[in-house]
């Protein structure tokens, strides 16, 4: 159960100025992807999601930690997460921006789906098995250069456990030959240290909701825990069913809290 939902509510006053916040922080980024991002080379690009990234978890009550993060490479890789909220984007990008595979809905979404795109964000068309397929082989030339981040749940959950994963695009791995890191989010209470299901996007829950939602129920945490690959035989890491099984169990097994993680 969230026991954020049990807490004392925001008063009115400070989250209409948290909404003004968030909208002027949006704009600022709009700004930014429009104006700056066409001159600006990759790593100045990086330097700016990183920071836009970090204001808006700032802006929502929502402190990052992280676990493990030294074990990612500095060559590219194939992220694999579990996958809760919108949020989960901007908190990944708060500690080291990375391109992301996004269903097509969001690319749907008003300024946020535009934003995503400026990004470099690829979109697949859920429960599209074909589609998949071929955005794996776009996904393989992405990794050629830069590391990519999957939720290969297809879906967002109220982030208890793991649904399982569809292995189309661990085919991108398989194809660039690149390692398969997983990642394991939480969000939680950093009054209570109880899991926090605020932030969770599931249902038919609006994007303009779930922002509310996460605003009116701040002093959260979300933690980013990396988990290194399986050891693996080489028939195995070219396998994209058994890459996509080994990487739900790593990730299931630590949010049960029992995954060795080095």
């Amino acid at each position: 159960m969230d026991q954020n939902q049990s807490s004392k509510q925001l008063p009115r006053i400070w989250i209409a100025w948290s909404w003004l916040r968030v909208w002027s922080h949006v704009i600022a980024g709009l700004v930014t992807l429009s104006c700056r991002f066409p001159l600006a080379n990759q790593n100045l690009k990086n330097k700016l999601i990183q920071t836009w990234s970090i204001r808006l978890l700032d802006i929502f009550g929502i402190d990052l930690r992280l676990i493990h993060p030294e074990i990612l490479p500095a060559t590219p890789f194939l992220l694999a997460s579990n996958h809760i909220s919108w949020m989960d984007i901007h908190a990944i990008n708060a500690f080291k921006p990375i391109r992301f595979v996004a269903k097509s809905d969001v690319e749907k979404w008003p300024v946020f789906g535009w934003m995503a795109k400026q990004l470099g964000t690829v979109f697949i068309k859920r429960d599209n098995a074909r589609h998949g397929r071929q955005v794996a082989s776009e996904v393989s030339d992405v990794l050629g250069s830069h590391s990519v981040c999957i939720f290969p749940e297809g879906t967002s959950t109220e982030g208890e456990g793991v649904l399982p994963f569809k292995p189309n695009l661990f085919e991108s791995a398989v194809i660039a030959q690149v390692p398969v890191y997983s990642l394991a989010i939480t969000y939680c209470s950093s009054v209570t240290g109880a899991r926090s299901e605020a932030p969770a996007f599931v249902g038919d829950m609006g994007l303009l909701e779930s922002m509310a939602k996460i605003l009116s129920h701040r002093q959260l945490i979300v933690e980013l825990c990396f988990i290194p690959p399986v050891g693996a035989t080489p028939g195995a890491s070219r396998d994209r069913k058994w890459l996509a099984l080994h990487s739900q169990e790593a990730i299931s097994n630590q949010l049960k809290g029992n995954q060795p993680l080095m």
